[in-house]
């Protein structure tokens, strides 16, 4: 049987936050329509986070009010803290992200908090999304590499992946906020979440960066993750972190699992018109590579 890869595209979300263009509500709106004609069951709406650190997502409970509630999709929020959680719950999201940080000093330039801080308070915002009825996943953020103190110890990610595990939470993303992660490091921190958290599915989420996005995916899927976060266009970053770009591009990913065989249930000829409508409407290149090289093989001529 055809082994399934799940995609969570996050370009309206952590795509969109760190863009100079600012899209209205109607054409975010626009752009979730569109991925989910391209097949998208779950994807990042927005975010409800202090609208002064991160205005771009200043909207989001404008955008989880018209999206469209169509059977099979998922709209999730991302959240830092009890007010965000206490926000995506009253806009109706279907999911919440809850964000960890592996990293000492970027957590504090960016959440202001700890890593164990950040931990302590989703152990108590959880109980909040499990009795509003509500799915809730988390990521651990620079669990690959912290971008003020460099790399992040062995075991902290263990130890925040096994408290959220005590939380009740039943999907858990590494993220590689900044871009630094190898397929290596990717394999090592991959068994380390699994020793300290069994229980937990495994998320993955890369960014570009340095130009490992890709390597870095192919060795989840290698290491047995069947959920990939990626972004239309290739387009995103984190504004608290320098030089941080885009995340890996949806349509490169579906590109490369479904040449070796793998499903995604994406249309990559949709998901590709869908990055070129985005560019248009951004108003800049997108680094995408399928929208510059296109599908291989191309189409027989008609």
């Amino acid at each position: 049987m055809t082994r399934r890869i799940d995609i969570v595209e996050v370009g309206p979300r952590d795509g969109l936050q760190n863009d100079p263009a600012d899209l209205s509500v109607e054409q975010k709106l626009e752009f979730i329509e569109r991925l989910r004609a391209c097949g998208v069951k779950r994807m990042e709406a927005g975010s409800f986070v202090s609208p002064r650190a991160v205005p771009k997502m200043a909207d989001s409970p404008a955008v989880f009010e018209g999206v469209p509630r169509k059977a099979g999709t998922q709209y999730i929020a991302l959240a830092l803290n009890e007010k965000g959680v206490r926000r995506a719950i009253e806009a109706g999201a279907d999911e919440i992200n809850f964000v960890l940080v592996a990293g000492e000093a970027f957590g504090r330039r960016n959440q202001g908090m700890s890593p164990q801080e950040s931990a302590d308070l989703l152990t108590q915002c959880a109980p909040l999304v499990h009795e509003a009825g509500i799915s809730l996943t988390a990521t651990i953020g620079v669990a690959f590499g912290d971008p003020f103190s460099g790399d992040i110890p062995d075991g902290v990610v263990g130890g925040l992946a096994a408290q959220a595990q005590r939380a009740g939470v039943g999907e858990l993303a590494i993220a590689d906020t900044i871009g630094v992660a190898d397929p290596w490091l990717v394999e090592k921190r991959l068994e380390e979440v699994r020793l300290y958290a069994p229980d937990v599915f495994m998320r993955v989420h890369f960014h570009n960066t340095r130009n490992t996005g890709l390597a870095n995916v192919a060795a989840a899927v290698r290491n047995d993750v069947d959920v990939i976060d990626a972004s239309c266009g290739g387009i995103g970053g984190c504004p608290f972190a320098p030089n941080a770009t885009g995340n890996v591009a949806t349509e490169d990913v579906v590109y490369m699992l479904e040449r070796a065989g793998f499903e995604t249930g994406i249309d990559l000829s949709a998901m590709i018109e869908t990055a070129r409508w985005l560019e248009k409407a951004l108003g800049h290149d997108v680094p995408s590579g399928l929208l510059r090289a296109g599908s291989f093989p191309k189409p027989a001529a008609q």
